[in-house]
C-alpha cells in the first residue's frame, strides 16, 4: 500500500483511481453524443426497394452504425468508471451486480449492430448493382434470424443492468441521485425505439446523451482526489 506523504497531497493510488474515472466519464459523455447521432444521421427509407438499397449501401450507414458500436463499446469503460468511483460506498455491490449485467448486454448486442453494418451493406450494394429488390428480403432474414435472440437478450441484460447502476447511484449518496435514471430509462426503451419513426428515434438517443453527460459530469465532479492529513 502507498502511504500519504506529509505535505497534504494526495496519495499516488487516489490520483490513479481519479485518472480511472475521469477517462471512464469522458468515455461515457462521448458515448452519449454517438448515441444521438446513430439515429441522426442513419438513413431511413422504404428497406424493401432500391432507395433502401442504396440506403444500406450509403458510407452514411455505415458510418451511423460503426457510431453506434463505438458508442456501446465506450459505455463499458464508462460503467467500469462507474464501478470504481462507488467502491467504498453501501452501493458497491450494487455497482459491481450493474457492471456485470450491462457488460454481458453489451457483449450480446455488439454482433447483432456487426451483422446490420456489413451484411446490410453488402445486400444493398448488390441489389443497387443488379437492379434487383428480390435481394432486400435477405436484410429481414439476417435481422431476424438466429441473431436476434441474441440481440434480444442482451438489450434486457442491458436494460436492467443500467436500472440495476441507477439504483446504486441513488443508494450511494455519493453522485448525482437522478443522474443515471435518464440512461436507465433510455436503455429501457431500446427495444421498443426500434419500432419508431427517426424523429422519435433521435429523441430518443437524445435522452440517452442527456443521461451520459449528466452523470459523467457528476462521476468527474466527484473523481478529484482528497487531499491527506498532514501528520
Amino acid at each position: 500500500m502507498i502511504m500519504k506523504n506529509s505535505y497534504g497531497l494526495a496519495s499516488a493510488e487516489e490520483r490513479i483511481a481519479s485518472f480511472r474515472i475521469r477517462l471512464g466519464a469522458i468515455a461515457l459523455a462521448v458515448a452519449g453524443v454517438l448515441f444521438v447521432l446513430y439515429p441522426a444521421l442513419r438513413p431511413f427509407s422504404d428497406e424493401t426497394s432500391l432507395l433502401g438499397a442504396e440506403a444500406f449501401g450509403s458510407a452514411d450507414w455505415m458510418t451511423s452504425h460503426v457510431m453506434a458500436i463505438l458508442a456501446f463499446v465506450l459505455l463499458t469503460f464508462g460503467f467500469m468508471s462507474l464501478n470504481l468511483s462507488l467502491q467504498g460506498t453501501a452501493a458497491r455491490r450494487l455497482a459491481f451486480y450493474g457492471l456485470l449485467l450491462a457488460w454481458l448486454g453489451i457483449g450480446l448486442t455488439l454482433p447483432y449492430y456487426g451483422a446490420e453494418v456489413y451484411g446490410l451493406s453488402a445486400i444493398g450494394q448488390e441489389a443497387v448493382s443488379q437492379q434487383n429488390t428480390d435481394l432486400m428480403g435477405l436484410a429481414d432474414d439476417i435481422r431476424f434470424g438466429p441473431g436476434f435472440s441474441m440481440i434480444l437478450v442482451g438489450l434486457v441484460l442491458l436494460a436492467i443492468g443500467a436500472m440495476v447502476a441507477a439504483a446504486a447511484v441513488w443508494r450511494s449518496r455519493l453522485l448525482s441521485k437522478w443522474s443515471a435514471i435518464p440512461i436507465a430509462v433510455g436503455f429501457l426503451l431500446y427495444l421498443p425505439q426500434y419500432l419508431a419513426t427517426q424523429p422519435v428515434r433521435v429523441a430518443h438517443g437524445l435522452l440517452i446523451t442527456v443521461g451520459c453527460l449528466w452523470l459523467a459530469a457528476s462521476m468527474w465532479q466527484r473523481s478529484k482526489p482528497k487531499a491527506a492529513t498532514s501528520r
